[in-house]
């Protein structure tokens, strides 16, 4: 039986149609043959009625049940409205059926027959459908058409302020979108566009399937208000091409999640996004090495610092799942970790001690009581300043964190024997031209002196009668990437906030350039990096190609359904200003100082090799640096930063908010 139920699943389009229509034909003969039965309580047929049962049936149902796409819709996935066509074509067949032969004098032909006949017909032809339908996809399946029809009619009063969906793939990812959708207040799917040849033309769950090539027309006549883009199995290139494609249409572009989630319940059709900031880079993510993500996170006592932030948070989550023994999560901002505190609890991973630790990273004391008494294996170091435009207002408080911050964190490391310590950098720390970028600069010489450092003292100690020999070292290595996608300083959140405010969009140059990464990707690779570590090494990801940003701003405004306003759309809706570079900004980031970069097995992680200071050297600039945060000395501060950091070229003037000139 599943044999034969497989086969006729492969039989071509045209044939399985040809077997429908053969099937309706002997179907309607035999429903006229009861209900006579039914109403007489035998088989004798008037005189001269023979010729309208056997022929003339067939031949005014045919064309009527094709008017009206019965042998369109692909019977797995018949729905409601495909139900509801059934009603209709059936109904209007069984009046013109009965009309017909009182015209042409039928004798004896009882009234009531009609009415018979017209039950009959919705019951099996109706029936035979959603009977298939179960067969086919060994459900289930319970459907009352009268239910349906008083359903169908309370919905109808809504319809007017539904807005009108086209699911773009009917793919098994869009069938259970239109599914959602029949439970939707909001939203009535209009049609499927889809690119298989085979579909096109047919109908699935009522609605039609359309050319994608026909797109345009079919957007404009079928007055479409969204697009769902339910492909979420397709590459991100093909993603950014089905964007790309929408783009120049007024319509908002929404992208379904992944289809294992929605059919699992853990997804709801509110759920839906707007347009994937994702898909516009085209890039496909390389898949992750399971061994390495693994490698200083399973079964180890794992901290962040940071752990409330963009990159920190999502830090945790990642951790979370790769089993750690203890994850212990540092933050200053109290609200931020309880934030992540409980959403990590609430994930049921019982196998996890999490540990919620409030505190600064320049808390060495505080820092030297958590790694003794966890005895700390594994630290992710995400905790930095790195809006530009904030930190150069506050200079001090800046160099203070990230450079301050990261030398106690490290120092304290290597004093309770941590095994690996991950700092995350940015693409700002690339020949700087601001504080920010500079001080991330600083703090990456900070963890390569050290791993400098280290080796000298253990090669000293193990030279001297009371060296330790066999005293592991910290591995330091630093992973720098550039913007994260809707993280606290990107611009994507600013401009949907704007968006939804109905604009001005701000973009401070339309020449700008910016790397992205979704952050769960970046997170992914940061990982991965730090297991490849041997110590001072300085990890580069590979971001693909730079962005301009006043292109991300106006497909964000075309994917919203809306229009750009400007001088040849005076009545659009949301207009662009340029405000001009803030203080530190530059035009375009670089990843690398050099041009010597090696690759590694993950062909998204370069290993980069560029010049560092000893320790000795960076301890002076460190003493100075100390006394010029001290004492307020902006000068100095500047002066030090330069010196400590060749390539830091200060695009603007001493900014901070306590700077006397």
């Amino acid at each position: 039986m599943h044999l034969m139920i497989q086969s006729a699943i492969k039989l071509p389009r045209k044939i399985k149609q040809a077997i429908m229509l053969l099937f309706d034909s002997i179907v309607l003969v035999g429903i006229i043959f009861v209900s006579f039965f039914i109403r007489l309580g035998h088989l004798h047929i008037p005189e001269g009625v023979f010729f309208w049962i056997i022929i003339f049936a067939p031949i005014l149902a045919v064309p009527i049940f094709l008017r009206f796409g019965l042998y369109h819709a692909v019977v797995r996935h018949i729905g409601n409205k495909a139900m509801w066509l059934v009603l209709q074509a059936v109904t209007i067949y069984a009046l013109l059926w009965g009309l017909i032969c009182f015209m042409v004098g039928v004798g004896g032909l009882p009234r009531s027959v009609i009415l018979i006949n017209w039950m009959l017909c919705i019951l099996v032809i109706g029936g035979s459908r959603i009977a298939a339908r179960v067969v086919l996809n060994k459900e289930n399946v319970e459907f009352s058409i009268f239910n349906y029809i008083f359903k169908n009619n309370s919905k109808s009063k809504n319809l007017i302020e539904k807005k009108r969906v086209l699911v773009y793939g009917a793919g098994r990812a869009g069938i259970e979108l239109v599914s959602a959708l029949e439970h939707s207040s909001e939203y009535i799917p209009v049609g499927f566009v889809d690119d298989s040849k085979e579909l096109q033309g047919n109908q699935i769950m009522g609605l039609k399937v359309y050319l994608v090539d026909a797109i345009e027309r079919v957007i404009a006549k079928l007055e479409v208000d969204e697009v769902l883009v339910a492909m979420p199995s397709a590459s991100r290139n093909k993603r950014l091409s089905i964007i790309n494609q929408l783009e120049p249409f007024p319509v908002i572009v929404r992208v379904l999640p992944g289809v294992s989630e929605l059919a699992q319940g853990k997804v709801s059709f509110g759920d839906v996004r707007k347009f994937n900031i994702q898909d516009l880079l085209g890039r496909d993510s390389v898949v992750a090495n399971n061994q390495l993500l693994g490698l200083n996170i399973t079964n180890k006592i794992v901290m962040v610092t940071g752990a409330g932030g963009s990159i920190g948070s999502e830090l945790c989550r990642q951790i979370l799942f790769l089993k750690p023994q203890v994850l212990i999560l540092y933050e200053r901002n109290e609200f931020a970790l309880y934030a992540i505190d409980k959403e990590l609890s609430d994930t049921g991973q019982f196998y996890v001690e999490i540990l919620p630790m409030l505190g600064s990273v320049n808390n060495k004391t505080r820092l030297s009581h958590i790694m003794q008494r966890f005895d700390v294996q594994t630290i992710y170091h995400a905790a930095a300043y790195k809006h530009v435009p904030m930190v150069e207002f506050n200079n001090a408080e800046g160099v203070n964190n990230n450079i301050f911050g990261t030398l106690h964190c490290a120092q304290t490391a290597i004093d309770n024997g941590v095994e690996t310590f991950v700092l995350i950098s940015t693409d700002k720390a690339v020949r700087p031209t601001n504080t920010m970028g500079a001080t991330k600069r600083f703090a990456e010489l900070v963890l390569q002196a050290l791993t400098l450092n280290q080796v000298d003292s253990k090669n000293h100690q193990e030279g001297s009668e009371k060296g330790i020999k066999g005293q592991s070292l910290t591995r330091f290595s630093i992973v720098r990437f550039g913007n994260v996608l809707d993280s606290s300083g990107s611009v994507i959140p600013l401009f949907r906030e704007q968006i939804k405010e109905g604009g001005p969009i701000t973009v401070t140059d339309a020449k700008i350039l910016r790397y992205f990464m979704s952050i769960p990707e970046a997170v992914e690779l940061v990982i991965q990096a730090g297991a490849m570590a041997k110590g001072g090494d300085v990890f580069v990801l590979d971001m693909g190609e730079p962005v301009r940003i006043l292109d991300l701003a106006q497909k964000m405004i075309r994917l919203s359904g809306l229009q750009i306003k400007d001088k040849l759309n005076p009545k659009g809706d949301i207009e662009i200003k340029f405000t001009g570079l803030r203080p530190g900004e530059k035009l375009y980031e670089e990843l690398l100082i050099g041009d010597k970069v090696s690759e590694t097995v993950n062909p998204m992680i370069l290993r980069a090799e560029e010049e560092m200071l000893t320790w000795d050297d960076l301890k002076l600039i460190l003493d100075e640096l100390e006394q010029a945060v001290d004492s307020g000395d902006q000068v100095k501060l500047r002066q030090l930063l330069i010196k400590a950091v060749p390539g830091f070229k200060p695009q603007s003037d001493i900014a901070d908010i306590l700077y006397e000139a």
